[in-house]
């Protein structure tokens, strides 16, 4: 039987006055004020109530009252955990050890987003608690349209050192496979084109091509042309690599590591040690590099691996390649032990081909890394065909700009030949403590400020994978630690 419509009481006004206040608020807020169309309703739900929206408490079935009450929870649920994880704080979890011993592997951390400005929706058509893909089906997570332009909510600027959460920049084209879930996809076409074009060359009969030999107009024109033979190879076997598929910039994956440059500073590497502006950067407590270690037993003992904190995954590089990464802590704990650790040595990192950027022959290593000049709003830059390779993904991918090098050799920026560019957006040089061990800057570049997450602020549970649940499994020292005391 339909119940007669009650008057509303002094309660009743109470409620739908004060939400309707804290709404005005949020609003004024987040200076967002089409959200204004929403508050008839939160006034309908408590005073005028011309709509019923507890329809389904009125149905004859009692299982369909139930079912519906559940559906009732669960849809005010997802949309408050909608707006809680987008403007307030959401939880993030380490799942690598590019930040090792800074933070664990395991470590479950709150981010806030209210520390660097709230980023207002950029797809605001999503699933909440899902990052880009559904759990089950493996289906998008989100409708790519529409594509709300980047906004933040009272912005505040990301300050050297600090630990930040954002948005993989390279992460917008992705191969869907699983085995190829992590990877980058620019890597990967280019290492796939590199080779293919090394074997048609070796097929012809022809020489394989010297490089650094090329003009600076023809190394444009190799790399373009081996990237393009890359893309179509990876795009040409989806049996292999999946679908190729594209993701707006908050869904691409979350990645954590510490904000080692900022806008419009100079960035160089040297012999490990980060430099910044020509001045030797501090290194943080727990910074890790790799070293060879000959040990005097087959394997280290569990005690005093646990105690100096290698991990297991450590270990296993430790015991097959006979190198481990290490913190100054942990090279101190291993010199006190003659009778365990024989010698510690240094191994430079000398990979050049997989860094940032891909289509420029810098020689630059892990160590040896620059210098490179960061991106800040408002700076303006000179381009030449040498520095192109640096700029041309944040001007064309991330500020929306076409780009284009003419038959002369010219740079073509919106139609219009130019050598110089003003950039929209602030940049930041994010790079993993563990400096040998880390998919970071050096990889895949500048980091936008629209790609900027959050702070972590505390860690609020860590878990240990190598150790069962009565064995050290919970690191229960690591608990309701702050982030910032993370030096």
């Amino acid at each position: 039987m339909k119940e007669k419509k009650k008057k509303p009481t002094i309660k009743d006004w109470a409620y739908g006055i004060i939400l309707s206040i804290l709404y005005i608020v949020f609003l004024i807020w987040i200076k967002s004020w089409w959200g204004i169309v929403v508050l008839p309703f939160i006034f309908d739900a408590y005073v005028t109530r011309k709509v019923n929206w507890n329809w389904w408490k009125e149905l004859e079935n009692p299982l369909t009252r139930i079912l519906m009450s559940w559906v009732d929870a669960i849809v005010f649920a997802l949309v408050a955990v909608y707006f809680v994880n987008i403007y307030f704080f959401q939880n993030y979890t380490i799942p690598s050890s590019s930040l090792e011993k800074s933070l664990l592997v395991g470590d479950y951390l709150f981010v806030s987003k209210t520390s660097y400005g709230p980023r207002a929706p950029i797809t605001p058509l999503s699933m909440p608690l899902c990052q880009h893909t559904l759990p089950f089906g493996g289906a998008k997570s989100f409708i790519p349209w529409p594509q709300w332009k980047y906004k933040r909510v009272t912005p505040h600027p990301v300050e050297q050192n600090d630990i930040v959460v954002f948005n993989y920049p390279a992460g917008d084209t992705v191969a869907l496979a699983p085995r190829y879930a992590a990877a980058d996809y620019y890597q990967l076409c280019h290492v796939f084109g590199q080779q293919i074009d090394e074997q048609n060359r070796l097929y012809n009969g022809e020489a394989p091509i010297e490089v650094d030999s090329l003009s600076t107009m023809e190394r444009r024109q190799y790399y373009a042309r081996i990237n393009e033979l890359g893309r179509q190879y990876v795009k040409q076997n989806p049996r292999e690599f999946g679908k190729v598929g594209w993701r707006p910039v908050d869904r691409r994956e979350n990645y954590v590591k510490r904000c080692v440059g900022l806008p419009g500073q100079t960035l160089e590497v040297k012999d490990h040690i980060i430099y910044i502006d020509g001045k030797a950067a501090k290194e943080p407590d727990n910074v890790q590099y790799d070293y060879r270690v000959e040990i005097t037993d087959r394997m280290l003992p569990e005690e005093f691996t646990k105690e100096i904190g290698l991990s297991y995954d450590d270990q296993r590089m430790l015991y097959q390649q006979g190198m481990c990464p290490l913190s100054k802590k942990m090279i101190e704990a291993m010199k006190a032990r003659p009778d365990l650790v024989k010698s510690i040595e240094y191994v430079s990192s000398t990979e050049t081909n997989a860094l940032y950027p891909l289509d420029l022959n810098t020689g630059w290593t892990c160590d040896n890394y620059g210098p490179i000049w960061i991106p800040a709003k408002g700076g303006k830059i000179k381009l030449t065909l040498e520095n192109l390779p640096l700029y041309e993904r944040p001007i064309r991918i991330y500020e929306g700009n076409e780009l284009e090098v003419n038959d002369k050799g010219e740079i073509v920026i919106n139609g219009e030949v130019t050598d110089e560019y003003t950039f929209q957006m602030d940049y930041y040089w994010m790079m993993g403590d563990n400096r040998h061990n880390s998919a970071d800057s050096r990889y895949w570049g500048f980091v936008p400020e629209d790609h900027i997450v959050g702070k972590p602020i505390m860690i609020w549970l860590s878990v240990n994978k190598d150790y069962g649940l009565f064995k050290g499994h919970i690191r229960w020292n690591r608990l309701l630690r702050w982030v910032d005391k993370i030096k």
